[in-house]
């Protein structure tokens, strides 16, 4: 006690300062009791502990403190502490407070009792709750209730619990959307600063929208279903971004924060745009594609949507699209007139931006080859023997008359004694005739006939056809032959004895006939249906025997084959190699070595035919390809005529030019930028002018280019077409 008070005494002549280390001598000689006179506010005191038991140091703090402390048996531990500045005994309490969260362990204080006990046990004792003020710099154990005004607390929750010890306590109470923090008074005040800079009031505000163009109740619909979900309410603890329309001044009302408005009044702009063309009704143009056939198929289309919607047709928006679409052709236009709301607008005008396209042509060149090589062979002898008697009548002896070439010993005498009645065979071949005509006695008359027939057709014909993808074109280059059907007779009932003949006679088309449909794959390739005829008129003379009318001969194809752009395929052909020999002879003396000849004759034939039949399809993708096509064919028919009676060296009708196709024009120049009202509209790159050419008829020339030039007019063209070699 003496030594306590001498210092006391020492402390009272200037600022009063002791040290923890005279407190704890004081201690260690017995001295416990605190001096009778609480110390001044102005006391300051130096901590300097090493390796002290903290029961020790919990001593020196209530002796400077006046503070009743009750520690816990499993508060075990030695303190350290250095100190060079004097300190205050809040401040040194603090200081205690700060040494016993080192080692784990907590200060609770119950009215006047502070527990010393481990940190564990801190939720279960009760602390310093709601303060009004939480120190930012001790360690004392507090809980504070933080009301938040513009963040929901339970989304914050997660992201201040990371900042909190194990053995601290932060929960949000959502229904009035607060945080309960129970910790270390430093702890709470650091997150009660962080919930203040987080927990900002919103700039929430009402914004009108005039919309221009759109629709304000869809627009509002469109927002709404982007930027709020059902429950949002119950899990925001801010102000909710609200979208309403209002249908009478066709305006979106928003409220929220400035950084929502301003995401919705962005997007509002952008669906607030006008569209391209029209509302509504709008008129479509169409370019390639025929409007009457187009504007059915499209009706199609919208109603079969409409029946295949799920649910009532009646309650169905499509169904509710479908009826109030109208589209109905303006034929002279060749436009389309379509009333549709805008979402139904948007899908025919998509559909009809694919259908009205330019498609490619396909020009299709058939080589029709037929070579026929025909030889026959005839060689025989005719002879015959008689007499005459008394009366001038003709005995027979013996004769050997088998038509050689179609006519005979009889019709030579015939001719003789007819010479204006002369079978037509007797003037082909070579025929030797020997003989005696005698008024009596033996009579006898013999002929040699030989005929050689050798017959060589080579035709080649190219019909051609242009036409467009998926379009069927048909090529006839025919006549119309008249066949004999049927013939009947019937008497007359107006003159007696008079017969009504009356016959029927079909026409039939004979001639080269091409029928084809062109598919175009993506790979350049083609799919060609083909129907392909070529017939032809028989002679009688080289038609069957027996025949009562006309014959033709009939050739078809009808296939479909893939073949790749500018190459050549055959479809179809016939090889037919033939020979016939016939030897009529009488028995055993036609079988006499030499002698035989002369009871026999001989026919041979051979024929040989060779018909082929190719397809060559070139792709004409654009207007030039359909221009240096047009121009070769133009250049070699202008050739062909000029050539037709050049060679003539007297002609027959001088002054007289045969026709001649006119030159194509040369490429125009380009029109001027500004538009007159009077001036002619601009040839679109890739057509072709008709021009007028001799008797009026009309050809094609090839539009202006710039690359490459016509050929001159009367340059032949490049390569023939396919079948005109010589």
């Amino acid at each position: 006690m003496t030594v306590f008070r001498s210092l006391q005494r020492a402390g009272a002549r200037g600022p009063r300062l002791l040290t923890c280390a005279a407190l704890a001598l004081a201690i260690a000689v017995g001295v416990s009791a605190a001096p009778a006179t609480a110390p001044a506010n102005d006391q300051r005191m130096i901590a300097n502990f090493i390796d002290t038991d903290i029961s020790k140091v919990a001593e020196a703090v209530h002796m400077v403190t006046h503070k009743t402390f009750i520690i816990d048996p499993r508060v075990r531990a030695q303190v350290t502490i250095y100190s060079s500045t004097p300190m205050s005994p809040e401040a040194f309490y603090q200081a205690f407070v700060s040494i016993l969260q080192v080692h784990g362990y907590v200060a609770v204080q119950t009215g006047d009792v502070v527990k010393i006990i481990p940190n564990t046990d801190e939720r279960i004792y009760p602390s310093n709750d709601l303060p009004d003020r939480v120190s930012g710099t001790s360690d004392e154990l507090v809980t504070q209730v933080v009301q938040l005004k513009n963040v929901n607390a339970l989304q914050l929750v997660p992201v201040l619990r990371p900042l909190v010890p194990q053995q601290a306590q932060i929960n949000a109470y959502a229904p009035s959307n607060m945080i309960i923090i129970a910790d270390r008074a430093s702890n709470v005040n650091r997150l009660m600063r962080i919930i203040a800079r987080v927990d900002r009031a919103g700039d929430a505000d009402v914004e009108v929208i005039q919309m221009q163009n759109a629709s304000a109740t869809e627009v509002a619909r469109v927002v709404t279903q982007l930027y709020t979900t059902p429950g949002a309410n119950a899990e925001t603890g801010g102000q909710p971004m609200k979208i309403i329309a209002d249908e009478r001044s066709n305006s979106v009302l928003v409220s929220g924060e400035s950084s929502a408005r301003l995401r919705a009044r962005a997007l509002i702009a952008h669906l607030d745009t006008p569209l391209q063309v029209g509302g509504e009704t709008q008129v479509v143009y169409l370019k390639y594609e025929d409007a009457e056939k187009l504007a059915a198929k499209l009706k199609e289309q919208i109603t079969g949507v409409s029946q295949g919607a799920p649910g009532t047709a009646n309650a169905t928006p499509t169904a509710q699209a479908e009826r109030s679409t109208i589209i109905w052709p303006d034929v002279p236009n060749n436009a389309l007139v379509i009333t549709a709301p805008p979402k139904t607008m948007r899908t025919i005008k998509g559909i009809i931006d694919k259908l009205d396209i330019r498609r490619a042509q396909v020009l299709v060149e058939a080589i029709i080859v037929d070579v026929n090589l025909d030889k026959s062979a005839e060689l025989g002898v005719n002879w015959a023997l008689w007499s005459q008697n008394a009366n001038n009548n003709s005995i027979p002896g013996a004769t050997f008359l088998t038509p050689v070439g179609g006519a005979s010993l009889v019709d030579l005498a015939n001719a003789v004694q007819n010479p204006t009645n002369i079978n037509p065979a007797l003037e082909s071949g070579t025929t030797v005739a020997v003989g005696r005509i005698a008024q009596t006695g033996l009579s006898f008359a013999a002929m040699l006939r030989a005929l050689r027939s050798d017959d060589n057709s080579n035709v080649i014909s190219t019909p051609s056809a242009l036409t467009m993808d998926h379009q069927e074109a048909t090529i006839k280059v025919a006549q119309e032959v008249p066949f004999l059907t049927g013939q009947y007779s019937n008497a007359s009932t107006a003159v007696a004895g008079t017969v009504t003949p009356f016959q029927t006679i079909q026409r039939e088309e004979v001639g080269t006939i091409l029928k084809l449909t062109p598919q175009i794959n993506g790979s350049n390739a083609i799919v060609l249906k083909i129907d392909l005829e070529s017939s032809q008129v028989i002679p009688k003379s080289a038609g069957p025997q027996g025949a009562v009318d006309l014959t033709t001969s009939k050739r078809t194809v009808s296939t479909q084959v893939l073949i790749e752009d500018g190459g050549i395929i055959v479809i179809g052909g016939l090889i037919g190699n033939e020979y016939d020999r016939t030897e009529t002879r009488v028995p055993i003396l036609g079988s006499i070595p030499l002698i035989g000849a002369l009871f026999k004759d001989r026919t041979a034939t051979h024929q040989r035919k060779n018909l082929m039949v190719f397809i060559r399809p070139q792709i004409l993708k654009d207007g030039i390809d359909s221009t240096i096509e047009t121009n070769n064919k133009y250049n070699f028919i202008r050739e062909e005529q000029r050539q037709v009676g050049s060679k003539e060296l007297l002609p027959l009708l001088p002054g007289v030019k045969s026709p001649l196709l006119p030159t194509i024009p040369p490429p125009q120049a380009a029109p001027a930028p500004a538009p007159a009202p009077q001036a002619a509209p601009a040839t679109p790159a890739g057509s072709a002018q008709p021009i007028a050419a001799p008797g009026g008829d009309t050809a094609t020339a090839a539009p202006p280019q710039s690359s490459p030039p016509p050929a001159p007019a009367a340059a032949p063209p490049a390569s023939p077409p396919p079948g005109d070699t010589k």
